[in-house]
């Protein structure tokens, strides 16, 4: 028997990982199953009848789709100024957040100055702080400066981030130091060797950088809501937190605005999945 299979191994062996392949997709067309089937279920729900989502067992498709609670969620609980202003808030953020954070980050891996590494150490030390700490200091100094209940509340403590230093930081070192010297030998100044040599070879890191950036914005509960008091300027995820205290009971409507919220970023991903992606592993491979 055992000279058997070791004579006909060679041709068992396409079938051997034809079988490894069929399971391999199974265990992760189950898994994407089990991790799609509720967000499927709130995307459907939103466009039920009302009292249609609370029916047990669970209803996978409406017997009516509507959009009414889309559009009650834009008329008469005007959330389309907070949607924007959270598109606002978080495009704005993550634009500056990468100028800001790939200079620093780009200055501490390739330009040489006294205290450099110091400079860095500190930098990383302050990683393992929790945000919530500097809460209270930060907003007494937007208190001084005047910026409660503004947009720049938001948007100055998301300019630069330790995390975003370092991932700049770990991925412009990559950047070969006689590429940059070339450039220099060319008569490039600094700010254009930054500009034409090195941030083009970050792409793939800022990218992840930018995604990162603009859902940890789009999703930020907290920071906004102790920083923002006027209702016309509070983004979207302080407006449904009260939302949902008002209509705990309407299910269809919650379920439409948590889709109101998931959109943009998973558009968001849509669009950058390739890059992201890039940067994801680039960055597996460089730290």
């Amino acid at each position: 028997m055992r000279r058997l299979i070791l004579r006909h191994l060679p041709q068992l062996q396409p079938c051997v990982r034809c079988l490894r392949r069929l399971v391999l997709h199974g265990i992760l067309f189950v898994g994407g199953a089990v991790v799609l089937a509720p967000l499927i279920w709130m995307c459907v729900a939103s466009v039920m009848p009302e009292g249609e989502a609370s029916q047990l067992p669970p209803r996978w498709w409406p017997s009516r789709p509507t959009v009414e609670h889309y559009a009650v969620l834009f008329s008469s609980l005007h959330l389309g100024r907070n949607f924007l202003n959270s598109l606002f808030l978080a495009a704005a953020a993550t634009v500056l957040s990468l100028c800001f954070n790939s200079l620093a980050g780009y200055a501490l891996a390739k330009l040489p100055f006294v205290g450099r590494d110091r400079v860095f150490a500190f930098l990383l030390a302050l990683l393992v702080v929790p945000g919530q700490v500097g809460m209270l200091p930060l907003f007494l100094l937007l208190r001084s400066f005047g910026w409660v209940d503004t947009y720049w509340g938001v948007l100055v403590p998301s300019l630069a981030s330790v995390f975003g230093i370092f991932l700049v930081h770990q991925y412009a070192q990559s950047i070969p130091d006689a590429l940059l010297d070339a450039a220099r030998v060319d008569g490039a100044s600094e700010l254009r060797v930054f500009w034409s040599v090195a941030l083009p070879l970050c792409r793939p890191i800022l990218v992840t950088l930018g995604v990162f950036t603009f859902l940890g914005t789009w999703n930020d509960f907290l920071w906004p809501l102790i920083v923002l008091s006027d209702s016309s300027k509070q983004t979207l995820p302080v407006a449904l937190a009260s939302l949902a205290a008002e209509h705990v009971q309407d299910t269809e409507l919650m379920m439409a605005s948590a889709v109101l919220t998931m959109l943009p970023a998973v558009l968001l991903f849509l669009v950058a999945q390739r890059a992201y992606v890039a940067g994801i592993l680039s960055g597996a491979l460089k730290f």
